[in-house]
C-alpha cells in the first residue's frame, strides 16, 4: 500500500508545472488548507478561477505562518516570475509581487471604496474553496496527526488521484 502511495505522490505537479498551468488562467487563487495551530499541518493550494486544483505544497508544522510557508516553498517568487495574478488573504499583506490581499483594518474603519474592494477580493477567493474542499473530502486529510513528512506523501498522492479524476 505504501509503495502505491509513494508512486502516486511521485506523479503530482511541480510548482513550476503548476505555475505553467496558471499561467493560461485569468488568475490564480492561493490558500491554505488544514492550517491548526498546535498539531495539525500547513499546506499551501493554489487553485484556478474555477476551484480546480493547481498544486499543492509540502506540508509544514500547522504553526508556521502563511507568508512564511509560501515564501519556504517559492510560490511567491514563481507567481511573480510567470506574472500570475494570484487574491490571497490578509496573511499575504507583505508578499507584493503579483499577490493581490485586501485591505486590512477593522470593517467600521475602512472607507465604502475599501469595503467595496475587500467584497469584490471576498468573491474572487471564493471561487477556489472547491480546490479545498476537494482535499478535505479526503476523509484520510481531516484529522491527520503524524509527521508532516507522511502528510506530504498522502497530500501529493491525493492531488494526482484528483487531477486525474478530473481530466
Amino acid at each position: 500500500m505504501a509503495e502505491a502511495g509513494e508512486l502516486l505522490a511521485s506523479r503530482a505537479p511541480a510548482l513550476a508545472a503548476a505555475a505553467r498551468a496558471a499561467s493560461r488562467k485569468a488568475f490564480a487563487i492561493l490558500d491554505c488548507s488544514g492550517k491548526c495551530k498546535k498539531h495539525g499541518m500547513n499546506v499551501r493550494v493554489t487553485a484556478d478561477p474555477f476551484g480546480n486544483l493547481l498544486w499543492a505544497s509540502p506540508a509544514l508544522p500547522g504553526s508556521v505562518h502563511d507568508i512564511k510557508a509560501a515564501r519556504l516553498h517559492g510560490v511567491i517568487d514563481a507567481l511573480e516570475t510567470g506574472g500570475i495574478r494570484c487574491w490571497a488573504d490578509k496573511a499575504y499583506q507583505s508578499a507584493g509581487g503579483t499577490v493581490r490581499v485586501p485591505y486590512r483594518g477593522r470593517w467600521a474603519k475602512l472607507s465604502a471604496g475599501q469595503r467595496a474592494v475587500n467584497v469584490s477580493h471576498a468573491k474572487i477567493r471564493a471561487l477556489g474553496e472547491p480546490a479545498m474542499a476537494a482535499l478535505k473530502t479526503w476523509r484520510l486529510l481531516r484529522k491527520l496527526r503524524c509527521s508532516t513528512t507522511g502528510i506530504t506523501a498522502l497530500v501529493q498522492a491525493v492531488l494526482t488521484l484528483h487531477l486525474n479524476a478530473t481530466s
